[in-house]
């Protein structure tokens, strides 16, 4: 199946309050529709005559080694969409060599969802993503759990002082999860129940010194999630960031933020190579990989799509997701002579409305 055709059996399939609530975004969701508008602005140059025969796509990553370029993005409540939950994406992407992130809003606790990798692969990477918490001790915690579940490196997402104002949530009046279905990762810690959507307790006050001490909290790599501005990720360094994700939070959080593309290539400026750079939002196409790379992305993350492939199909699902964006941007690498990501250059890109 294509992605348009896992995307289509996923909405048959889920009810449509659940659908609304993955597919959403915030206000008018314009910042969701320009994430995948940007990438049809940009057009590649491909190189010619360079005996690229075999190719090499693996990536290394704070917190990940030998990696595909294509990660599973921190996404919510996957059991709202099939009864296997994270357990199932787990194991599709540990079985593809993909970067799984996880966190505190699973409805499976990351023990079981890092064992669940273990089942598909004897060394998946599996990351924890955790928001900045008002209570240190609370933040403490969910490190040390994601320690001691054998997560490989952290992910703090900076751009939720608060929830997004997601409309059709709103309409729905979607504020409860199902029975059976928490946010796992929220048991038993201080004035922190597991709850529904809104239960996840935001940092209104979050600041670059809160970062700065998640960092210390651990030996392990700590990676910030939602930034666009330059000037942030050059804070992101200073404060001891392993690595950046753009994000735009996939147009769920600021409906009039820029599309997560957009601003890559700007915050790989400002990073100078210091930390790695991962893009995260509006990639549906291995074309898009190959875009993203070529501006200076070491990977990309891919959210609602794997959703689509869950609900869909379950494991099955997930991999085929994957398998048909990695397959594709192998195909497109070739094609643009590539060996290796690296070959893959900005000088290869047009960027311009009529690119398409």
């Amino acid at each position: 199946m294509t992605l348009g055709e896992l995307h289509d059996a996923a909405r048959a399939a889920l009810d449509p309050v659940h659908y609304d609530y993955v597919a959403g975004g915030a206000g008018e969701e314009r910042a969701l529709a320009a994430n995948g508008r940007a990438f049809d602005r940009y057009a590649l140059l491909p190189r010619v005559l360079r005996g690229a025969a075999r190719r090499d796509t693996a990536v290394d990553l704070p917190g990940a080694r030998r990696a595909a370029p294509v990660m599973v993005a921190p996404t919510a409540f996957h059991r709202l969409l099939h009864p296997d939950g994270e357990r199932a994406t787990a194991r599709a992407a540990a079985a593809e060599g993909a970067v799984l992130v996880t966190g505190v809003a699973a409805t499976t606790a990351v023990p079981a969802v890092v064992a669940a990798a273990r089942e598909a692969a004897p060394d998946p990477a599996v990351w924890f993503l955790l928001y900045p918490h008002p209570r240190r001790e609370v933040t403490e915690a969910l490190v040390r759990r994601a320690e001691e579940a054998g997560c490989s490196a952290l992910v703090v997402t900076a751009d939720s002082p608060r929830f997004g104002r997601r409309t059709r949530d709103l309409r729905n009046g979607f504020d409860d999860l199902p029975p059976g279905c928490a946010a796992e990762n929220m048991r038993d810690l201080p004035g922190a129940p597991p709850g529904a959507l809104t239960d996840i307790p935001m940092h209104p006050a979050a600041s670059w010194r809160d970062f700065a001490e998640t960092v210390g909290m651990t030996s392990l790599p700590v990676w910030i999630k939602g930034v666009l501005h330059p000037a942030d990720a050059r804070l992101a360094v200073e404060h001891g960031a392993a690595g950046v994700i753009v994000s735009n939070h996939g147009g769920r959080q600021c409906d009039t933020a820029a599309a997560s593309v957009d601003c890559l290539p700007a915050v790989v400026d400002a990073v100078a190579g210091a930390v790695p750079v991962v893009l995260d939002g509006g990639v549906r196409r291995g074309g898009d990989v190959a875009v993203a790379l070529a501006l200076g992305a070491a990977a990309v993350g891919v959210g609602r799509p794997v959703l689509w492939g869950l609900a869909a199909k379950g494991a099955a699902g997930v991999r085929e997701v994957l398998r048909t964006l990695l397959d594709e941007y192998d195909h497109t690498l070739a094609l643009c002579g590539g060996r290796r990501n690296a070959d893959l250059s900005a000088d290869m890109v047009v960027r311009g409305d009529a690119a398409w």
